[in-house]
């Protein structure tokens, strides 16, 4: 029971850091150098490939954790 509430875990943070990125993403689309402050140029499309990538990579691991999760993978 244990792995179930870890895999719970997890995919709510995969979800949370999925929101974090988008509302960053958004953020960053109206004033990029609020989020690229370390970059020698902040344009949008480094937001859109930085904040981007990340919120589709966490979504990707939401939506594959819920599926384990519905399938009841077993314990590894």
């Amino acid at each position: 029971m244990a792995y179930i509430c870890a895999m719970d875990n997890l995919r709510t943070f995969s979800f949370l850091l999925c929101a974090l990125s988008f509302l960053f993403l958004i953020a960053g689309l109206f004033k990029p150098w609020l989020l690229l402050w370390w970059e020698d140029t902040q344009t949008r499309k480094k937001v859109i490939q930085v904040y981007g990538s990340i919120s589709l990579i966490a979504l990707l691991g939401y939506w594959i954790l819920d599926y384990l999760i519905k399938a009841g993978a077993p314990a590894i």
